[in-house]
């Protein structure tokens, strides 16, 4: 039996609210049961220096946690410098977006995405990447209406979903109680064609075997084809 008192496969209740920022080209607000991230997508007619008249564009990202996102008030980072954790995680989260961009259709350009943990129970990186999905298209949407780019340069949404062993029973989208307590913790990232992006596994507690590992990747399937449902109804 999980904590929550959930299916094994099943997800936590999701929600994208979209447009909850003035001034950014493309938000949304995600809701994973009780993670919560703030995402934003902030259009440059910029690129970084290394990509200076190569005809091509770049998508980056941000990640951070507000000092009561968690049980205890943390730090801010800002002002004690970047874990080692923040840093892995916000890359994680720019090349998992960049995996499902035309970087020649998007242009000579930089969409910078802003994953900003409002509350976390668990999975925060996974939803960071479902919702930074969303924010980069609504800002990808503003540059079509306005004529600056002639074709979609996203090619498939990009999801994430969180998949581990708790209890010896492998479970779809822990939370924070099985998160702590999980012998096995994976991260699986995935296009919406079912391609892979990423995967983090890890023994926290125990092994796994091979067929343990081919349970986690099809719960995974089944979790970001669920995501991959609200990112469209979200963005259309």
């Amino acid at each position: 039996m999980r904590p929550s008192g959930r299916k094994l496969n099943q997800m936590r209740p999701i929600t994208i609210e979209t447009g909850v920022t003035r001034h950014a080209e493309g938000s949304c607000l995600i809701k994973c049961g009780d993670t919560h991230v703030l995402c934003t997508a902030s259009l440059e007619e910029r690129v970084p220096a290394f990509l200076r008249n190569s005809g091509l564009g770049w998508v980056t990202a941000e990640y951070g946690m507000l000092p009561r996102a968690t049980h205890t008030r943390m730090r801010r980072e800002a002002k004690n410098g970047q874990s080692g954790r923040t840093q892995e995680i916000q890359r994680l989260i720019g090349r998992s977006l960049r995996a499902g961009v035309d970087r020649v259709a998007l242009g000579e350009r930089q969409i910078s995405v802003d994953c900003d943990v409002i509350q976390a129970d668990g999975g925060t990186r996974c939803a960071a990447i479902t919702g930074g999905w969303v924010a980069l298209k609504l800002a990808v949407q503003k540059l079509m209406k306005a004529g600056d780019i002639q074709s979609d340069p996203l090619l498939d949404p990009v999801a994430a979903v969180s998949c581990g062993i708790y209890a010896g029973q492998p479970i779809l989208d822990l939370d924070y109680p099985e998160d702590s307590e999980a012998g096995v913790d994976g991260n699986f990232v995935m296009l919406g064609s079912g391609k892979l992006v990423e995967i983090q596994m890890s023994a926290e507690g125990s092994t796994f075997s091979r067929t343990q590992m081919d349970e986690l990747m099809d719960l995974a399937e089944t979790g970001v084809a669920e995501l991959i449902i609200a990112q469209k109804a979200a963005t259309t």
